[in-house]
């Protein structure tokens, strides 16, 4: 059975629990299987390398673990916080999804 995401790749989200709670990013992925997303700079992990081809060098790399999607809500730029979302139904029969409180839309 596959989790529903309620946010889609390239959204700006506020993660609203956890260690990075309050923290604003772009996603970056989606796994809307496992219900997980990537968020640009939240839930840092550090990485210990073997030196490779690819990295010669080897060492500690940082890079960004999956959080849950319920952990993260849509960041409203009008409202100037996390909001949840309506879909509405355009006249052309396209389904976008607004803002709760002011109306903005987020596709676009």
């Amino acid at each position: 059975m596959k989790a529903k995401v309620h946010v889609k790749k390239g959204d700006m989200v506020q993660v609203i629990s956890g260690k990075d709670a309050g923290k604003k990013g772009k996603i970056l992925n989606v796994d809307p299987g496992k219900g997980k997303i990537i968020v640009e700079g939240v839930n840092i992990m550090k990485r210990h390398t073997r030196a490779s081809n690819n990295n010669p060098q080897g060492g500690i790399i940082e890079k960004e673990a999956a959080i849950d999607s319920s952990n993260a809500m849509i960041y409203c730029s009008k409202c100037k916080g996390p909001v949840r979302i309506n879909k509405k139904l355009l006249a052309d029969g396209q389904k976008i999804r607004v803002c709760n409180k002011c109306g903005e839309e987020f596709d676009k």
